[in-house]
């Protein structure tokens, strides 16, 4: 059945020019606003929560912008199944790549941090082609085997090495063997697997248990961090400003690295809103009862493996 679907539907759809398959967006958004409201009250009550000032007008209107940019988001990313090289280079503009040819050049591996927002499919598929650094994309297999293997395939066809997260240490280790460095795309917005073992902040009014997975991979590999998030200029159209957290991740506190790339994602998301994936169920994770002990207990076993002599 999902042979069937892919070559019925999905496989032609993904070769219809854009302007064509905005169409079948606009349909699917007045749907989403009037017969079929997709999880309504997970988007409502992380928008409530998270602007807790705004009137239920102001909020509304922030719902109303996400299925929009949702709605474009979908039909992206089935374009993205088959866009040419030629038209991903034009829609999506790196405005700065010569940060991470310096990088580069100073045999440094970068940890690329970004969130569900805006578009994130087409920097996973163009990486490789963005930048000299051997792309990575770390992600977990979907339910259906044949889902996830065309998906990855189609990702990986200019390039980009899709790994599995439990065989991220196997495939760095390679990589590091081989002398490659590395460019790693994390989005790093998903809600943690275990509320212990995340970092915990307040971000967006509310208590929030953040991947810690992007500052640990930094630590133990030594490698760069570089945020960024994709910014639309029209429809079709996107342009990402890189912007480096740190060369040395090393030099830096516990957490701050989390904190850093969080904020920046707060910051966007305050400012515009809509395009954030706020149909995610975010903040399912139980809060822990003393937060200050757990912190603390997470600082002192982070120094201990990263901080001391031996480990630097």
């Amino acid at each position: 059945m999902s042979r069937v679907a892919y070559y019925l539907f999905v496989y032609p759809l993904s070769k219809l020019p854009l302007w064509f398959t905005y169409r079948f967006s606009d349909f699917f958004f007045l749907l989403l606003i009037t017969v079929f409201p997709y999880r309504k009250k997970v988007i409502e009550g992380n928008i409530s929560r998270s602007f807790p000032n705004l009137s239920i007008q102001e909020q509304k209107r922030i719902k109303r912008s996400f299925y929009r940019h949702f709605a474009d988001m979908l039909l992206e990313g089935v374009k993205n199944l088959g866009i040419s090289e030629k038209e991903l280079r034009k829609r999506f503009v790196i405005n700065n790549p010569e940060m991470m040819q310096e990088l580069y050049n100073q045999n440094k591996s970068v940890l690329l941090v970004s969130a569900h927002y805006m578009n994130w499919e087409w920097m996973i598929t163009g990486q490789d082609l963005f930048f000299p650094h051997k792309a990575v994309g770390i992600g977990m297999p979907l339910t259906s085997g044949y889902w996830d293997k065309k998906i990855n395939t189609l990702r990986s066809r200019f390039g980009m090495h899709v790994i599995h997260a439990k065989n991220v240490k196997d495939a760095f280790n390679s990589y590091l063997e081989k002398g490659i460095p590395t460019a790693t795309l994390t989005l790093s917005d998903q809600s943690p697997a275990d509320s212990l073992k995340c970092y915990w902040m307040t971000f967006l009014h509310q208590q929030t248990g953040v991947l810690f997975g992007a500052e640990q991979l930094a630590n133990t590999y030594n490698q760069a961090v570089v945020f960024y998030l994709p910014k639309k200029i029209k429809r079709g159209y996107y342009e990402v400003e890189l912007q480096l957290l740190t060369a040395e991740p090393r030099s830096l506190a516990w957490g701050e690295i989390t904190e850093t790339h969080a904020r920046l994602l707060e910051q966007r998301i305050m400012t515009e809103p809509g395009p954030w994936l706020w149909s995610h169920k975010r903040w399912k994770r139980s809060v822990p009862d003393n937060i200050p002990k757990l912190k603390e207990e997470q600082r002192e076993k982070f120094n201990r493996h990263f901080r001391s002599n031996t480990n630097l």
